[in-house]
């Protein structure tokens, strides 16, 4: 099992929301701020089977908006995640 911790612009969130899920990918989504100028940012959790960390991503990158020059269009990491439970 991993975790996705995908950091995308907030005009992103809702269309990589709706894409993942439209995936049947488990999503939650978090407010945060972030970067210098304290530009609006959204956090998604992603909880997948190892096969699913590519595909995932994968909807990330057809989903986002191009960047202006210089900026990226999101921070994606992939943790493993050592227990899972649902209670």
């Amino acid at each position: 099992m991993k975790m996705i911790i995908a950091i995308l612009r907030d005009l992103d969130a809702d269309a990589v929301t709706l894409a993942l899920t439209a995936g049947s990918f488990r999503v939650t989504r978090i407010a945060s701020t972030g970067g210098l100028l304290r530009r609006g940012v959204v956090t998604l959790l992603v909880g997948v089977d190892e096969a699913q960390v590519e595909p995932a991503i994968q909807v990330m990158k057809n989903t986002c908006a191009p960047a202006a020059a210089g900026e990226k269009r999101a921070t994606v990491f992939v943790v493993p995640v050592e227990r899972f439970e649902q209670v």
